[in-house]
């Protein structure tokens, strides 16, 4: 089969296999990974560098032609001592071959149809091409940027090169990441840069350097050589004998023109699809957000009811992401805060006389235990930042919960104790007990001294990451890290519909808007604890809180059945990148 047959037959595969990225990135497109498309591009490299990708000719001259003619070029080089004399590396041993290559290849290595690691001689004066590391980039192309110094400037204290030479990063993540150049288009043909680099300058021109970045970007030369990195964490370097000396399937100098030629037409077919692929999503997240901002519009319960209808009608075409299910189960949210997911009903304790228990108990608490946490009791029209239904009240959220955290370093962790609880594990609607860490009995009772949680406070991260809540579930006596804050209900009941408001997106806006910090965005509990909540009347908050685990769980199941799909995509992708390579 054709590597255009293999893309062809399988548009819907490639385009279709598509997993969600680990990342805090708003946009749409950055929350997610074109996975099939991804393993598709690393097909074609694998395909180019095991003679699968263009046809054999037999009239072109054969690669062990071509390496014999390279090894007397090396001699002759030597000779004139136009580069080091240096021990002649051993031919690849049945043993170490990979794979079978066509008969018109051979296998060899770097190191024997390349000058590894050249020098290059100017004068001081000369101006020449200076690369750092942010100027390469990870295209298949090599591409690279460069500025202008003086050769006297860059000579010492870097690596050199010169246009024509193949540069592959040799520190992690550059590595990891395929960070490669093919050097051209240099000041006077000169450069130097970043020490960072192992650099091949082919024997002649029967070797194509757009050829030699092809393997050493193909993923299995990209795998290997993370196993035999060296050094500490973060320092980690590709050893110079694995650049110079990893087998290298070498084609037919003619053919492997036509390689290069063929993976830039399937690249660029790959770009395309990749495009509209994107253009896709982008257009289907439009109409997701536009259905359901029509929804979060409604004035009452009524006409939500109508909105809803019409836009079931297309379920089946707009919910087919785990993106649109996610804006979906945050619409949920947004409408039960707005008090629009359920009628109102008169009946029931008021939302004006549950504020009164609420405060009552505040100012017992402050009178009988010193609770200092409390928040201005009046709030303005321009403090509101939601419609609520007229039976629901406005009230500060440092007036609805004593809030307990700590402040300065945490008790040193040990493998058994109490259990601590970290920002790591209040993940957004839940506590994950993942990663485990413990303090010591002692330490449990001179750290927690301003007050222990209890089954359903919440728990609350005011920074990195801003704003995940969770209600507490847990049997067990825990400590509580510092960059955690633990509100403690004085109406416990309120506990799950608080959860919801939190959540919601009109909260989180709020918390946005009132945080500080460049880098690490967080909210003081100076101003967390001013940020106004509405309350509902108490039977209605029960009513919602249903509701909301009614439609939750349906979005679940849902997604789950989202993400079997997109796992067996991208089960069948792997399966056809492996057997397309056998």
């Amino acid at each position: 089969m054709s590597a255009e047959t293999l893309i062809t037959d399988n548009l819907d595969l490639w385009t279709g296999a598509i997993t969600k990225r680990i990342t805090s990135g708003r946009g749409s497109n950055k929350k997610i990974e074109l996975t099939g498309i991804h393993k598709l591009r690393h097909l074609i490299l694998e395909l180019a560098c095991h003679g699968k990708i263009v046809p054999q000719l037999v009239s072109e001259t054969p690669a062990c032609e071509v390496l014999e003619d390279l090894q007397l070029r090396r001699k002759e080089l030597i000779r004139k001592k136009k580069i080091k004399n240096s021990k002649p590396l051993p031919n690849v041993s049945a043993d170490e071959k990979p794979s079978k290559l066509p008969s018109n290849w051979v296998w060899t290595r770097l190191g024997s149809i390349a000058e590894i690691n050249p020098r290059n001689s100017a004068e001081d004066a000369t101006k020449a091409s200076f690369v750092p590391m942010p100027l390469i980039t990870t295209s298949y192309h090599g591409y690279h940027g460069h500025e202008t110094k003086p050769w006297g400037k860059i000579k010492k204290g870097y690596t050199h090169f010169a246009d024509g030479d193949v540069a592959l990063a040799k520190i992690t993540p550059c590595f990891e990441n395929s960070k490669a150049a093919v050097f051209r288009g240099l000041i006077n043909g000169l450069g130097a840069g970043t020490t960072e680099l192992h650099v091949a300058r082919p024997l002649s021109n029967a070797v194509n350097p757009y050829y030699l970045i092809l393997f050493l970007k193909s993923p299995r030369f990209l795998i290997a050589g993370e196993k035999v990195m060296t050094g500490s964490a973060g320092q980690k370097r590709v050893p110079k004998d694995y650049f110079s000396s990893t087998p290298l399937p070498l084609p037919p100098t003619e053919e492997q023109h036509r390689i290069v030629q063929k993976v830039d037409e399937l690249m660029a077919l790959c770009d395309r699809l990749e495009q509209q692929t994107s253009d896709q999503i982008d257009a289907h997240d439009t109409l997701v957000d536009t259905l359901l901002g029509t929804l979060t519009q409604s004035q009452n319960a009524t006409e939500l009811a109508e909105n809803w209808t019409r836009l079931a009608a297309h379920c089946d075409t707009l919910f087919t992401t785990e993106q649109s299910i996610d804006k979906l189960k945050q619409t949920i949210l947004q409408l039960a805060v707005m008090g629009l997911l359920v009628e109102q009903n008169d009946q029931g304790e008021k939302a004006s006389s549950l504020i009164s228990r609420i405060l009552d108990t505040r100012d017992r608490l402050a009178k009988e235990k010193n609770m200092k946490t409390k928040a201005r009791e009046t709030i303005d029209p321009d403090d509101t930042y939601l419609s609520i239904p007229e039976n629901w009240t406005w009230i500060r959220l440092g007036n609805t919960a004593k809030f307990i955290d700590y402040r300065g370093k945490t008790p040193r962790k040990i493998n058994r104790g109490k259990r601590l609880i970290t920002a790591k594990n209040i993940r957004q609607g839940y506590i994950d007990l993942t990663p485990e860490e413990f303090i010591s009995e002692q330490d449990y009772t001179d750290w927690m001294t301003r007050g222990f949680p209890r089954t359903n406070d919440l728990l609350f991260t005011p920074e990195a990451p801003l704003g995940n809540a969770a209600i507490v579930n847990l049997d067990e006596e825990f400590a509580l890290a510092q960059r955690t804050i633990c509100f403690q209900w004085h109406t416990p009941e309120i506990a799950q519909f608080m959860l919801i408001q939190i959540m919601a997106s009109p909260f989180q806006e709020q918390l946005v808007k009132n945080a500080t910090g460049m880098t690490a965005t967080g909210i003081k509990a100076s101003k967390l604890k001013e940020i106004p909540v509405a309350i509902p009347p108490l039977q209605e908050q029960e009513r919602i809180v249903q509701k909301v685990d009614e439609l939750m769980t349906l979005c679940n199941r849902l997604q789950k059945s989202l993400n079997q799909v997109s796992k067996t995509r991208c089960q069948l992708a792997e399966t056809i990148v492996g057997s397309a390579l056998q």
